[in-house]
């Protein structure tokens, strides 16, 4: 019997070896883990794919990790079809633009995509947009109105020396490992989150009850683990996040400036906008975006999401039950 701790050890120090993220695929598949598998097993192929000629040698493993890519699908699929069922959304009964979102998920239709290129979930007929502006969403004024108040909750904190701050992209050790630009486990690039896994995060949710009161008045998305996502955003002085895209663009992201100093910059879809501290910026973040911060302090923000104003409720509703039945999936 293979020692999966042996197999971890071996991907710590050569994490794109290709038989050993299959082998670690199907120790995971066996456990049951089929989305640790998944992973793996996709991680595999792609390595393979960059690797190309693939060596004889490696030819049964990249074999393996496909055949485990469809016997993961399959599962998944009937699991998922139960699970919107049960939820109120049997196959005939869904809007058309969840089932459109749905077919491009499984890989039965073809997204068209524009500016918009989400990392993990694309929702068809949205707006190919890169902001909105402040004038076109009528719940801008309240958080705006609210936004001292929510530096003073900062400020305070800060100021009591309980730091918090972590590095916004971590290592996951039950994954295969992939670095951002440096910016894995780099405080640099860092948050204090208030929400996350879908609970409120209770020994620091409760050090800013007026920042929780003013955000959790808006129309936060609850799509399983993913959102509402609600956390300080810290951007060292000299940092820089290079450009990336968002998994989904069924929501929008918030950004509400506390702390900005000269010199900082973002860019959506090669758009440059400047942070004002107090005025609310809301973007698109499966359009390619990216952040600067050429200051000689750190910036600080509140960011959260919203939904699209786009989506109608039975389509919110249709897109919580498909990510309830993701995040609930176990063999």
């Amino acid at each position: 019997m293979t020692d999966e701790a042996a197999i971890d050890a071996l991907l710590e120090r050569e994490p794109r070896n290709i038989d050993a993220l299959v082998l670690k695929g199907e120790l995971r598949e066996q456990a049951g883990d089929d989305r640790a598998a998944h992973a793996f097993y996709q991680t595999a192929l792609r390595t393979a794919v960059a690797t190309q000629p693939v060596p004889r040698s490696l030819h049964s493993a990249v074999q393996r990790a496909q055949e485990g890519v469809v016997r993961g699908q399959v599962r998944f699929q009937q699991q998922l079809e139960r699970s919107l069922a049960e939820a109120g959304f049997p196959a005939g009964k869904r809007p058309p633009r969840f089932q459109q979102s749905l077919d491009i998920m499984m890989g039965r239709a073809e997204a068209e995509l524009e500016l918009q290129r989400p990392t993990s979930y694309y929702y068809p007929g949205l707006p190919q947009r890169r902001y909105y502006e402040r004038s076109e969403l009528p719940w801008s004024g309240a958080i705006e109105a609210a936004a001292s108040t929510i530096r003073k909750e900062l400020v305070d904190y800060l100021a009591s020396g309980q730091e918090g701050f972590s590095p916004y992209l971590v290592n996951d050790p039950s994954r295969p490992r992939r670095d951002f630009h440096g910016l894995l486990d780099n405080p640099e690039w860092s948050t204090l989150a208030l929400w996350e896994k879908s609970a409120p995060v209770p020994h620091l949710a409760d050090r800013f009850p007026l920042t929780m009161q003013a955000v959790q008045a808006l129309e936060l998305p609850h799509i399983g683990f993913r959102a509402p996502m609600i956390q300080f955003s810290r951007l060292s002085a000299g940092a820089r996040i290079p450009p990336h895209h968002g998994s989904m663009n069924a929501r929008l992201i918030c950004h509400l400036p506390l702390i900005v100093p000269p010199g900082c910059a973002f860019h959506v879809g090669g758009k440059r906008r400047e942070w004002h501290e107090g005025e609310l910026l809301v973007f698109d973040d499966t359009v390619q975006h990216e952040a600067a911060n050429e200051g000689s302090s750190d910036r600080i923000i509140l960011m959260f999401d919203v939904w699209r104003p786009e989506l109608s409720a039975d389509e919110r509703r249709a897109v919580t039950a498909l990510f309830d039945a993701v995040d609930s999936y176990s063999r």
